[in-house]
């Protein structure tokens, strides 16, 4: 995400801090470049215009251009008004006084409404609440089944019945009360655009359901129009929120960098794949970061917490301590490696990788599948012992794994270096404590 914006910027830092002191003609030229890479990133006109004013003013103060380090100033001073144009502070979703809180979610039809309730619910389940979904659209064909469906996968329960939006909700009220549920999340009807009907469907749905939040859902992908979709939206039913989807395929980042400070809404959820797992939290700070190529150490560590067993991390730091890791170890860290998320995010949330990521291979999603496809189509003794595997045992495991047996010897090749390192940092660690 933010690829093409965080190439420029990064560039640009870089000229910046890698000379001495900065002349006001030095500043100019810099903010220009500034505004003509967020224009590029398809960012609002007015937004580009304040933001870069609002840097220039800070970046010209006498303080700064006497400063040792200007260069390095000028991107704090980028930085922090970043994370002031994506709203300085984590919202968190808003509960009501007394259960069930409401959640409608509205949008146009194509942004991804009905995944993203389901995500959402996920989300919340997660944190040990309890959500009811409902589906509102009986237009869409199959809009209800979907919703349904993914109820079923989630273990996330459903509204019973069918009907018109404004009779289904006092009955999705009472099934919530009753159920004990904290949160009734609503999938709305979408249109191909706004029209007066829709609007005035979703206004007398939010009247008979008194939401705690109305989220409205961008496709991110969808530029300046995703922004004036939520002016419109905002100015007709007076939304608590955003959720963007689909920023992981968004390499400009206009939306996310416009809408709230167009609308003055917060964005709340940015969905960031496919999977039921892909959403996350907006954190301002974290994404101006990521965007100017700074890493997002927090979300990664948090990402690790949940897909990493506490009791098997311990198990393997022992056994990358005695060098005993084997290929059945290896296996297991690439999965749970998988559960984080798609490598090109993680590594995004790295700091100083974003800038070298045009440098390095591609992350191939389906070379770590044929690395899991070969030690497959290893026996157990192979895994544990991998030296045991010879010519004829190779030309089987890549006959099993549809690979070559290159690419088997280039696994294990790899595997017995890493071994070999590991051995050798423990080696060097014993003599510093022996002569420590």
């Amino acid at each position: 995400m933010f690829e093409t914006l965080t190439e420029r910027l990064n560039g640009l830092f870089r000229r910046l801090t890698g000379g001495g002191r900065l002349s006001e003609k030095d500043i100019e030229e810099a903010l220009r470049e500034v505004r003509l890479a967020l224009l590029e990133a398809d960012v609002n006109l007015r937004v580009a215009r304040d933001f870069t004013a609002r840097v220039r003013e800070q970046a010209l103060a006498a303080e700064i251009l006497e400063s040792l380090t200007p260069g390095q100033q000028v991107v704090k001073i980028v930085h922090a008004e970043m994370v002031s144009l994506l709203g300085e502070t984590t919202a968190l979703l808003t509960s009501s006084f007394q259960p069930p809180s409401v959640v409608m979610l509205v949008g146009l039809q194509g942004s991804g409404k009905t995944t993203t309730t389901a995500k959402l619910a996920l989300h919340l389940k997660k944190q040990g609440q309890r959500p009811l979904l409902m589906s509102a659209d009986p237009y869409r064909p199959a809009a209800v089944e979907q919703l349904a469906v993914l109820g079923s996968q989630l273990d996330i329960p459903v509204v019973e019945g069918s009907g018109l939006p404004l009779e289904m909700a006092p009955k999705a009220l009472d099934q919530a009360q009753q159920g004990g549920h904290h949160w009734l999340l609503v999938d709305t009807a979408g249109r191909l655009h706004i029209d007066e009907q829709m609007m005035a469907e979703v206004r007398g749905l939010s009247q008979a359901l008194s939401p705690a939040e109305v989220l409205l859902v961008v496709d991110a992908m969808t530029g300046q129009d995703g922004v004036r979709v939520a002016e419109e939206f905002h100015n007709q039913m007076g939304l608590t929120g955003f959720i963007l989807t689909k920023l992981d395929g968004d390499a400009r980042g206009g939306v996310a960098l416009s809408v709230r400070a167009v609308t003055g809404v917060p964005i709340k959820f940015v969905g960031i794949g496919e999977k039921a797992e892909a959403l996350e939290p907006f954190h301002p700070d974290r994404m101006a970061s990521r965007i100017l190529g700074m890493g997002d150490v927090l979300t990664l560590i948090e990402k690790a917490e949940e897909a990493f067993d506490e009791k098997q991390a311990m198990e393997m730091e022992k056994k990358v301590r005695s060098g005993e890791l084997t290929l059945e170890d290896f296996l297991g860290q690439l999965q749970q490696l998988k559960k984080m998320g798609p490598l090109p995010q993680l590594m995004e949330m790295v700091p100083g990788m974003s800038g070298m990521m045009n440098k390095l291979p591609p992350m191939d999603e389906g070379k770590l599948k044929r690395v899991e496809a070969i030690i497959f189509s290893m026996t157990l003794e192979e895994r544990q012992h991998p030296q045991i595997i010879g010519g004829s045992r190779r030309r089987r495991i890549a006959r099993g794994s549809g690979t070559q047996p290159q690419e088997v010897n280039q696994l294990l090749n790899q595997f017995s270096q890493m071994q070999k390192l590991m051995k050798q940092v423990q080696k060097g660690r014993g003599l510093l404590k022996l002569f420590g």
